[in-house]
Formats: structure tokens, C-alpha cells, sequence
């Protein structure tokens, strides 16, 4: 008994425990931006196999071929989020895309821009509530962070931004600000190995982790397929992690009964 009440003093002074549902130790989210074809050709097949679900982040440039099929992977149980219509960047990122640079955007752009996105993700799969995913992690438009009327404006439940693979493991969800989730976007084609590294870390801690994952076996930003099936198959042979969507997760983690 002494024993009991040394460690459970110890977990809510560090705010490093949660009690996930159906005994489960830590939560994984596997989520992926900018509707890229390597997805669908490559993750979407390797998460059926897994008998995982994704969350996907979509912008405004996908054609009506794509859409079509954009709703059979919602239909399968994937989450179809808001990633806005033209992914607007920092002019220091990606100087090219001189018509949405997130210089020349303020507030009120910024959130019409995701009011319209909301639109076209209905009209893929008919649902209203919706995730969002930070373009180029990046908040600021004209020099202001976004975010607050992002929030004020009702039309996203949980933005997911970035981060890195240490400071990306969520512990203390008293503190965490469901309009700031951190994620860790691998890049530089990492192996299995670290991506499953990472998923170690989240287990360890008993925590919660997202994945940023962009092209998967191709386009950019990449992990290779085979890395990408080595953290699926890992994730598969440790049940005890539970593998959910970025709204399903969120909505254990924020629920007032937890």
C-alpha cells in the first residue's frame, strides 16, 4: 500500500499518467498532410493491412478524381482534416508560392481561407466537426498567430502544429492546449527504426504522440513504404498502444471524465 501511494503521488506531481481506455498504455496518432498520391498508393493500403486508421489532412489542390477518392478512405475510417486551400507558407519557406505567402495574409484571411476548406471537405464526406493541421507549422500571418481566431471562429475542434521527436511526447494534458498539439514530422527518410523509436518513447512515458507524415514512398518529405510498414508492423505487435485518429484521441484526452 505504501508502495501504491509513493507512485501515484509520483505520476501526479510529474502529471505524466493518464488511464487510456481498454487498458491501453499510450495513444499513437499516424497522421498525413497535403493529400499527396503516395499516400493513397502506399499508406493508405498499408494502414487496411495493419487494420489501422489514419488521419489525413487535406488542402484545395485535388481534382474531382481525387476527391472521389478521398471518400472511400473516409468511408474505411480514416479522418479527413482541414490542411486550408492553398497551404499558405512564410515567404522564408517557400518563396516561390508568391500568392499565398502567410506575410501578406492576416487573421481574418487566414480563417475565411479554413471556412472554405470545411466547405469542400463536407461536400468529400458530409461530416461538419473537423481537425486542422498548421501549414509549414507555421502560425504567424502578418507578423499575428492566427490561432486565437481560429478558435474564437468555432470552425476547427483541435489543431495539430509541429515539433520535434523529444518535446513531441505529450504527457500532461491538463497543460496541453488543444489548439497547439505538437507532432513530430519525420524527414530525411528515416528508417523503421526511428520511427519506432519514437513510438517507444510515447509507450515509455505512457503518453501521447503524432506522427507529421508527408510523401510515403514519394513526392516529398519522405519516408520510404518500407519504413512506413515497419512502424505499422511494430505498432500491430503492441496492442497495448492504441492507434487512433487525431479527433478520436483528442476527444479522450480532453473529455472531462477521463
Amino acid at each position: 500500500m505504501l508502495f501504491a501511494a509513493i507512485l501515484l503521488a509520483a505520476c501526479g506531481a510529474s502529471g505524466a499518467q493518464t488511464v487510456w481506455p481498454k487498458g491501453k498504455l499510450a495513444a499513437i496518432v499516424l497522421s498525413y498532410d497535403d493529400a499527396l498520391q503516395s499516400q493513397l498508393k502506399f499508406a493508405v493500403p498499408q494502414l487496411a493491412a495493419a487494420r489501422f486508421k489514419g488521419t489525413f489532412f487535406l488542402d484545395g489542390d485535388i481534382g474531382p478524381d481525387d476527391m472521389l477518392r478521398w471518400r472511400k478512405v473516409q468511408a474505411a475510417g480514416h479522418e479527413l482534416g482541414n490542411h486550408s486551400v492553398y497551404h499558405p507558407c512564410p515567404r522564408a519557406m517557400l518563396p516561390d508560392r508568391t500568392q499565398h505567402l502567410t506575410d501578406n495574409y492576416d487573421v481574418a484571411h487566414m480563417v475565411a481561407e479554413i471556412r472554405v476548406m470545411n466547405d469542400i471537405l463536407f461536400g468529400i464526406d458530409g461530416q461538419r466537426q473537423r481537425t486542422y493541421s498548421v501549414p509549414c507549422s507555421q502560425t504567424l500571418v502578418g507578423g499575428v498567430d492566427y490561432l486565437e481566431g481560429l478558435r474564437r471562429s468555432g470552425l476547427i475542434k483541435y489543431v495539430r502544429n509541429g515539433g520535434d521527436q523529444f518535446k513531441s511526447v505529450v504527457t500532461d494534458f491538463a497543460a496541453l492546449n488543444r489548439f497547439d498539439v505538437p507532432s513530430w514530422g519525420p524527414v530525411d527518410h528515416p528508417d523503421g527504426q526511428q520511427l519506432i523509436a519514437f513510438a517507444q518513447r510515447v509507450r515509455a512515458a505512457r503518453g501521447f504522440g503524432v506522427f507529421q507524415f508527408h510523401g510515403v514512398g514519394g513526392d516529398y518529405l519522405e519516408v520510404s513504404a518500407a519504413a512506413h510498414r515497419e512502424l505499422l508492423e511494430y505498432l500491430r505487435k503492441h496492442p497495448e498502444i492504441w492507434v487512433g485518429t487525431f479527433q478520436q484521441v483528442m476527444d479522450y484526452v480532453v473529455a472531462p471524465s477521463r
